[in-house]
């Protein structure tokens, strides 16, 4: 991990500000790690500036409380919903995702490209280009 760490990949405004604690078991934060390392640091290092977590890590509680679906990938540690400070970059870092063909396993282009949500399921992953 070299450009992001566990604590931003947990952080929650909304955790905090109604007391939810938001630390993930071991398995999540093995999960982190992986997505960290095969996804997330070589979008890094590609893009060559600031990528910020909007949301990663997400207990049960506060998925639900986010709308999150039940299966969420956020609830296992293997996804961050993720942005470089606009729609139009998202949209180039998403074409960037695609041409470096990393292992991820969803990668959704959320809401006009507001966020990019990116997953990396260790082993089997299905390499899934979608819209919301």
């Amino acid at each position: 991990m070299k450009h992001f760490t566990i604590r931003e990949l947990v952080h929650s405004e909304t955790a905090r500000r109604l007391g939810i604690d938001n630390r993930p078991p071991d398995s999540a934060v093995k999960a982190l790690h992986a997505l960290v390392d095969n996804v997330l640091d070589p979008l890094r290092e590609a893009w060559g500036g600031p990528i910020w977590v909007n949301s990663g890590y997400r207990c049960p509680e506060l998925n639900k409380i986010v709308g999150g679906t039940p299966y969420s990938q956020h609830q296992r540690g293997e996804a961050a919903d993720i942005t470089v400070g606009s729609s139009a970059c998202n949209r180039r870092l998403l074409a960037l995702i695609k041409r470096l063909d990393l292992p991820v396993d969803q990668c959704i282009d959320e809401k006009g490209c507001r966020w990019i949500h990116v997953s990396h399921r260790p082993g089997r992953n299905r390499k899934m280009y979608m819209k919301f």
